[in-house]
């Protein structure tokens, strides 16, 4: 072995490696991201969830009681309801994720040392439930002449997955996750894959244009994102008994809408990779902040502010929301039409950045 030559091949290959910005990106950017992501987004330790009150009693001793679960941050008023029905439907469009009822005997049932307060949870994230039961132990002041008590005067009702199954919670996410990682990847390479066959020089002389090139490129891959999703729902049904509250046509229509965000997003990709390598390179740097920022493994109310707009720019998080509104909740896309509207505007603007940044040439 001769160290001189092993030495210049060395240099060369670090010479190279500074020429390729996507690699060297991964090389600094991708323990920055990871670490950004674990040790600052990610919080298992849920504070501040969406909440709504109904205080049907309105005596000093339910607002006090109110106020108690309120400064245990657990929760947040982020809606108002009138009555015990409402709280539900707010339940089902994913507003809350807790419901506090207080009946109208409250002080009678504190009083007889019964349960007083009803705390209704979105039982399809298991995490949300978790912290719900957490809740419940939150030790409430009582009267000077209260003398009977139970073990706990709050009682939790955990809705759609009374159960608490883990795997009602995971399977419709891991459409999303599924979808996205290899909608993306399909059309990551898509163009690049053109390139470096030769094929694209071919297509240039047609006269078929952009648009049509790029969509034309995009359907395909959307019937195969519709088979993959009616696999994962056959065996999520049959296996794992997952339940189907909400319209098969809505989980379609809500998959269809990840299906193509995700392939308009591995356009915009391929116009910018220069080869293969590189666009899986890209892809991975949407694929990893999309699992851990979506909901999908840690609780979106978990993460701080700035995540959670993060967040708010990924299709998968927007899907997860709709995918278990539809399937656990009974919702249906009017219900949750604010994340139905944002994928579209997703599609929308990367399908045209991807199409104008596309050029029907070589160089």
């Amino acid at each position: 072995m001769n160290l001189r030559r092993l030495w210049a091949i060395m240099i060369k290959e670090l010479r190279q490696l500074r020429r390729d910005c996507v690699t060297l990106a991964m090389i600094m950017g991708m323990p920055v991201l990871q670490l950004m992501l674990f040790g600052y987004a990610i919080n298992l330790n849920l504070r501040h969830l969406p909440a709504a009150v109904v205080d049907q009693a309105q005596t000093s001793g339910s607002r006090a009681a109110v106020q108690d679960l309120l400064a245990s941050g657990v929760i947040e008023l982020r809606a108002s309801a009138q009555s015990p029905q409402q709280l539900i439907d707010l339940l089902r469009q994913g507003r809350i994720s807790v419901g506090i009822a207080v009946p109208p005997d409250f002080e009678r049932r504190r009083m007889d040392g019964r349960e007083s307060i009803q705390v209704m949870v979105d039982g399809s994230d298991n995490v949300v439930q978790a912290a719900a039961v957490q809740l419940a132990q939150y030790p409430l002041n009582q009267p000077d002449n209260f003398h009977a008590q139970t073990e706990q005067p709050i009682s939790v009702v955990s809705f759609y997955n009374p159960e608490r199954r883990s795997p009602v919670n995971i399977v419709p996410g891991l459409v999303g996750v599924i979808l996205t990682m290899t909608m993306v990847l399909f059309t990551a390479v898509a163009i690049v894959r053109e390139t470096e066959r030769g094929n694209l020089e071919l297509l240039i002389t047609t006269p078929v244009s952009r648009t049509e090139l790029m969509i034309g490129k995009v359907l395909p891959y959307a019937a195969i994102g519709l088979v993959q999703t009616s696999v994962v729902l056959l065996l999520g049904v049959w296996l794992f008994r997952v339940p189907i509250r909400g319209g098969l046509w809505d989980v379609y229509m809500a998959s269809s809408l990840l299906i193509l965000a995700n392939l308009s997003l591995g356009l915009l990709i391929s116009t910018r990779a220069k080869s293969q390598f590189q666009a899986m390179q890209m892809t991975f740097f949407v694929f990893l902040p999309s699992i851990l920022l979506s909901g999908f493994m840690f609780p979106f109310d978990g993460m701080p502010r700035p995540a959670q707009w993060i967040a708010e720019l990924l299709p998968l998080t927007h899907f997860m929301r709709l995918i278990r509104g539809i399937m656990l909740r009974g919702a249906d896309m009017t219900d949750l039409l604010p994340d139905s509207l944002a994928l579209a505007a997703f599609i929308v603007i990367m399908l045209t950045l991807a199409i104008r940044l596309f050029h029907k040439r070589l160089d």
